[in-house]
């Protein structure tokens, strides 16, 4: 009697090969918690957080400062675990989403910014990692060693990114662990030395809705995204609980280091910390580990921006198309002037997120329609809402009232609820 093995179609191949940049994840691909929540957390733990803690360490007493971080990164926790809980149930990525709510050419709009996002901080943070260890050995922070070590690190923290979830998985399950102990030791250290540093009191410049805003800042547009990794969930409650580990109690726990760190060394720089605590060699894997299992998933993120933009499965081009970009801005300087602009669009970002969950829940009742069904080329409704929030996140958020970008994501939501049952659709109603 004999055997055939079926064959699967050469798309279907390509698509698994690239991660399905334009398709939803199937079940088949579907990947166990801890691989999920290691991978999320490596995203989470980045040196940006560490510097928004240390912004908000002076303002306030220990006791205010928990709750400070306990409450903002609830908040953030519980946003990021929604969308999280969407991407597993529909297996698609923000981008792929956002073309129900956005249309089929609006959602490039959203392509736009979030990939370009991601790549102008691809740039900045290979420029800053370079320069911090260069500092750390007492090697000027230019010419050659600058030169060479901006271009190794700039392709070598994509190479994961190029191989996929499997890599980016396998890196975290070494990296996650590593960097989780070696942060608990400085605290550790730090919490000796508190006794005797000698502690400024609480200024109190700072109030309780903008260190909230700082604390929530800090990853709520890469929150926005981490959906390119929660469709991998094998179920929705490990996506939120994944997803919640990450954005809550690991971004949490880097908030509070920075904020530590300032109160007893005077710096948020935990890396400058560990130098002076005698645990150089430690800080400097933990610097190079922290940059990589973030900027591998900053990468990713634009290749599957790039992939939707083009509506073309090949997200590998994209990674190195944009690593070889991210090189320009670093070796031309131009990265100096993006922190500002990029920290714009973050709080533009999340009113997408806002969109979404209606489109998700009030609109399509908790199942998206297939990507073939028939799309708008431009979903008004959620184009106005859109707008309508980000000039709400922007101008709050500059105000000092509330929290700019949550307010731009209930603005925009609750503007979608409205606009989408006022404004008719220009093709046949989805076909789910």
């Amino acid at each position: 009697m004999s055997t055939s093995t079926r064959q699967k179609p050469p798309h279907v191949e390509k698509s698994a090969t690239e991660d399905y940049p334009l398709s939803a994840v199937p079940r088949s691909a579907r990947k166990p918690f801890w691989s999920l929540a290691l991978l999320l957390m490596g995203f989470a733990l980045t040196s940006t957080t560490l510097f928004a803690g240390g912004a908000i360490g002076p303002a306030f007493s220990m006791s205010q400062l928990v709750w400070v971080i306990i409450i903002g990164n609830l908040i953030l926790g519980g946003y990021c675990g929604a969308l999280g809980y969407i991407a597993s149930q529909s297996g698609l990525t923000t981008v792929l989403m956002a073309r129900f709510s956005f249309g089929n050419v609006g959602s490039r709009w959203v392509d736009f910014i979030l990939g370009f996002t991601q790549i102008g901080w691809y740039a900045f943070t290979t420029a800053v990692i370079v320069q911090v260890l260069l500092e750390l050995i007492n090697v000027p922070t230019s010419g050659f060693w600058y030169f060479a070590l901006v271009f190794f690190f700039n392709y070598a923290f994509c190479a994961t990114a190029y191989i996929g979830y499997r890599a980016m998985d396998w890196l975290s399950r070494l990296a996650v662990p590593a960097m989780l102990i070696l942060v608990a030791i400085s605290l550790g250290l730090a919490a000796g030395d508190y006794g005797s540093a000698t502690l400024a009191a609480p200024t109190g410049e700072m109030s309780m809705g903008s260190a909230l805003a700082v604390v929530i800042g800090t990853f709520i547009s890469g929150g926005t995204q981490a959906t390119n990794w929660s469709r991998f969930a094998d179920s929705g409650k490990n996506a939120v609980v994944a997803t919640l580990s990450a954005f809550a109690l690991v971004n949490g726990l880097l908030v509070f280091a920075g904020a530590f760190c300032t109160l007893v060394y005077g710096s948020e720089d935990l890396i400058k910390a560990m130098a002076s605590q005698g645990i150089l060699a430690g800080g400097v894997i933990l610097l190079i580990l922290n940059v990589w299992t973030t900027q591998d998933n900053t990468i990713y993120s634009f290749s599957v921006a790039g992939a939707n933009m083009f509506r073309t499965p090949k997200r590998h081009a994209f990674v190195l198309g944009g690593a070889t970009f991210a090189l320009i801005l670093t070796l031309s300087g131009i990265y100096e002037l993006l922190p500002t602009y990029l920290i714009l669009l973050g709080t533009v970002i999340p009113p997408v997120g806002g969109i979404i969950m209606v489109d998700f829940w009030l609109r399509h009742g908790g199942r998206f329609p297939k990507l073939s069904s028939r799309l708008p080329a431009i979903n008004w409704a959620g184009v106005l809402a859109y707008i309508l929030g980000a000039v709400i996140a922007y101008a709050t958020g500059n105000a000092g009232i509330g929290i700019g970008p949550v307010n731009g994501i209930v603005v925009a939501a609750i503007a979608y609820a409205i606009l989408y049952r006022l404004i008719p659709q220009t093709v046949r109603q989805y076909e789910i």
